[in-house]
C-alpha cells in the first residue's frame, strides 16, 4: 500500500510540472506564414506616392477586421480603403491608399491570420520623396496580448494531453481487454471533460487572439459570430459536435451494451476518433504548404498513432497500479496486444514523422539554422529516449508473460497425488518483482511520451523552415528606388530605451562606387534619431579596412553618396551607434559584395 501511495504522489509531481512546463512555455506562437515581399519595399524611397501597400506571404492568408493601419510623417493614422487579396492570389493582401500623399516616412502596421490558423503581424516603412523623421509608435498594437495568448496557448496544450487520455485510453480498453476496465472511466471522463472545456474556450478566445486583443472581448456576440464563420471557427465547432456524439454514443452503449454488436460499436468509434483527429490536421501545419491532402492524412494518422501510444500507456500504467500486488490480476494477453499495440503506432510515427519532417524543413540546412529544426532535433532525441524506455518495458512484458499463473501469483502448488493442503496461516509471499518493474518503466515512457507531445505542440507553433527559408530567400519587387543590399543590425546599449536596430542600404552592393542609406529604429519600431553613427567596412581575407563610408546626417537618416568598395567577398560591417553623451555601441553583421556586372 505504501507502494502504492509512492507512485501515486510521484504521479502528482509529474502533473505537477508538466503544467508549470505548459504554463512557462505559453507565448507568442511564431508564425506559420512570412511575409516574403512586399510593394513598397521596407525602407523604399518613392518618386511618387503609390496607389496600394500590398504584402505577399509564404502561404494564403486571411484578413481581419483592421488588418492594415497606415500612419503618416506626423503620426495621424490614413484614411486607407478596404482591404482585399490581389485577384487569384490567396496569399497576397493589398489594401488602396489615398490619391495624395504628402512628402515623408510612412509607417505600415499590419496583422493578418495564416492558412494554418495563426495570427501573423509586423511593420514596414516607405518614403515619398524624401525620408524623415516620425515617433510613430504603433507595433505594441499589432503584436499579441501577452494574457489572450497565454491563455489559448495553454488551451491548446491541455486539449492535446486530454485527446491523447481520450482516444488511447479507449484503444487500450478496446483492443487489450482488461478485465474489470471500471478504473479507466474516471480518467476517461476526466479527459472528455477536460477537452470540451479547452475547445469551448478555444472558440471563445479565437477573436481575441487573431485581434491581438484582451480576453474581455471573448464574449462580445460579433466576436462569436465572426469566429463562428471562420475555417477555425467552424473546426472547433465540429470538434464541439464530435465530443457530445462521442460521449452520447458511450452512455448509449452503457446503457444498451448487449443489444450493439461489438463490431459496430467498433466501427463507430474509429469513425469518431478519425473525425476528430482532422479537427486538429486541418488547422494545423498541415493545411498549408505543399500536398496539402497527403499532409492532412499523414497529421491525422501521426495524432491517433501519437494517442494509441501514450494514452494507451497511462491507461497501462493505471491498470498495473489497480492490480498490484497480484499480478495475476491483469492477464498477459492484456499486456502482449497492448505491446503489439504500441509496436503499430511506433511504426506510424515513424513513417508520418519522417513526411512531416521533410515537408516543414525543406533542407538539411534548416535544421540547424531555423527555430524549428531545432525544435525538430530536441523532439527527435527525446523519440529516442522513449524508444529507448519502450523497448525496456517490451522486455518486462515478455518475461511477464512467459511466466505461469502460478508463478505469477506466487502460490504453492498442490502436492502430486495427494488432497490439497489446507491454507497455511503463513504470510503470503511477496508479489513478483517483475509487474512492478513494469511499472516503472512504463512510468517512465510515460513522461518521456508527455515530453514528446509539449515538444510537438510547440512545433505546430513555429514556423517551418521551409517557409521561412523561402521568405529569406525571396526580393522584393522593383518599385521606385529599388535597394540592392539591406543589412539589419540590431543594437542595445544597455539602458533603458537604447535599444533599437539599423537599416543600412548599399546601392548597388557591388564592387564599384556605391551609395549608402542608414535608417535608426528605436524601441517602438519607428525612426529615430541619434547624435552619432558610423559605419565602416572590412575584408579581413585582403587585410582591407576598416573602410569609413563617412555617412553624414540627412534629417531622419543617415548617408553617404558615394563610397566605394574595391573588390568582391563577405566584407564585416561595424555600426557604431551612439544615443546619449555617453552610452554608444558597436555592433557588426557579415555582407557580402558582388562583383561588378557589365
Amino acid at each position: 500500500m505504501r507502494d502504492e501511495h509512492r507512485w501515486l504522489r510521484r504521479l502528482t509531481t509529474l502533473a505537477a510540472g508538466l503544467l508549470l512546463l505548459l504554463l512557462g512555455t505559453a507565448v507568442p506562437a511564431s508564425a506559420h506564414a512570412a511575409l516574403r515581399e512586399s510593394d513598397p519595399a521596407d525602407g523604399t524611397v518613392l518618386k511618387s506616392a503609390p496607389r496600394h501597400v500590398t504584402l505577399t506571404f509564404t502561404e494564403s492568408v486571411g484578413l481581419l477586421t483592421d488588418s492594415f493601419r497606415v500612419y503618416d510623417p506626423d503620426n495621424h493614422r490614413v484614411r486607407t480603403g478596404e482591404a482585399g487579396h490581389a485577384p487569384g492570389r490567396s496569399d497576397t493582401a493589398r489594401v488602396p491608399l489615398p490619391s495624395r500623399l504628402g512628402t515623408g516616412t510612412y509607417t505600415v502596421a499590419w496583422r493578418v491570420v495564416s492558412a494554418d490558423s495563426h495570427p501573423v503581424s509586423g511593420a514596414l516603412t516607405f518614403s515619398v520623396g524624401k525620408r524623415t523623421a516620425t515617433t510613430t509608435s504603433v507595433l505594441q498594437d499589432r503584436t499579441e496580448n501577452r494574457a489572450t495568448t497565454s491563455l489559448y496557448n495553454i488551451a491548446r496544450y491541455l486539449a492535446y494531453l486530454a485527446v491523447a487520455l481520450l482516444l488511447g485510453a479507449a484503444a487500450f480498453v478496446a483492443y487489450c481487454r482488461p478485465p474489470r476496465p471500471a478504473h479507466l472511466r474516471t480518467p476517461v471522463m476526466a479527459a472528455w471533460a477536460t477537452l470540451f472545456a479547452s475547445t469551448i474556450v478555444l472558440f471563445l478566445l479565437r477573436f481575441p487572439y487573431e485581434e491581438g486583443m484582451s480576453p474581455a472581448r471573448a464574449f462580445a456576440l460579433s466576436a462569436l459570430t465572426r469566429t463562428a464563420t471562420t475555417r477555425p471557427g467552424e473546426l472547433l465547432l465540429a470538434r464541439l459536435a464530435l465530443l457530445l456524439l462521442a460521449g452520447a454514443s458511450a452512455l448509449a452503449l452503457r446503457r444498451w451494451r448487449r443489444r450493439i454488436p461489438r463490431r459496430a460499436a467498433l466501427t463507430a468509434a474509429a469513425v469518431l476518433a478519425t473525425a476528430l483527429s482532422l479537427t486538429w490536421a486541418a488547422s494545423e501545419h498541415a493545411s498549408a504548404g505543399i500536398q496539402v491532402p497527403v499532409a492532412i492524412a499523414s497529421a491525422a494518422l501521426h495524432l491517433l498513432a501519437m494517442a494509441a501510444w501514450l494514452g494507451g500507456l497511462t491507461a497501462l500504467l493505471l491498470t498495473l497500479r489497480r492490480t498490484s500486488p497480484d499480478p495475476a490480476a491483469l492477464p498477459a494477453k492484456a499486456v502482449t496486444r497492448f505491446s503489439r499495440l504500441a509496436f503499430v503506432s511506433v511504426t506510424i510515427l515513424v513513417v508520418t514523422g519522417v513526411y512531416q519532417s521533410w515537408r516543414g524543413l525543406g533542407s538539411w540546412q534548416a535544421l540547424a539554422d531555423t527555430s524549428y529544426g531545432r525544435l525538430l532535433l530536441a523532439k527527435l532525441a527525446a523519440v529516442t529516449l522513449l524508444l529507448a524506455a519502450a523497448s525496456r518495458s517490451r522486455r518486462w512484458t515478455a518475461r511477464l508473460a512467459s511466466l505461469p499463473t502460478t508463478a505469477r501469483r506466487d502460490r504453492i502448488p498442490e502436492p502430486a497425488g495427494g488432497p490439497p493442503l489446507p491454507p497455511a496461516p503463513e504470510p503470503p509471499a511477496a508479489p513478483h518483482p517483475l509487474p512492478e518493474r513494469l511499472r516503472r518503466s512504463v512510468l517512465a515512457e510515460v513522461a518521456v511520451g508527455v515530453l514528446v507531445l509539449v515538444l510537438t505542440t510547440l512545433l505546430t507553433s513555429t514556423l517551418p523552415g521551409r517557409a521561412a527559408a523561402e521568405a529569406a530567400d525571396s526580393t522584393a519587387p522593383a518599385t521606385g528606388l529599388q535597394t540592392a543590399s539591406v543589412t539589419t543590425i540590431p543594437f542595445d546599449v544597455g539602458t533603458p530605451g537604447g535599444h533599437g536596430k539599423v537599416q543600412i542600404t548599399l546601392d548597388p552592393g557591388r564592387v564599384g562606387t556605391n551609395s549608402v542609406q542608414a535608417v535608426v529604429y528605436g524601441p517602438d519600431g519607428g525612426l529615430s534619431s541619434v547624435p552619432e553613427l558610423r559605419i565602416t567596412l572590412t575584408l579581413a581575407a585582403q587585410r582591407i579596412g576598416p573602410l569609413d563610408t563617412k555617412v553624414t546626417d540627412r534629417g531622419g537618416y543617415w548617408a553617404a553618396d558615394s563610397f566605394d568598395l574595391p573588390i568582391p567577398g563577405t566584407w564585416t560591417m561595424k555600426v557604431t551607434v551612439r544615443v546619449s553623451e555617453v552610452d554608444q555601441v558597436t555592433v557588426s553583421k557579415t555582407v557580402r559584395v558582388a562583383r561588378q556586372q557589365w
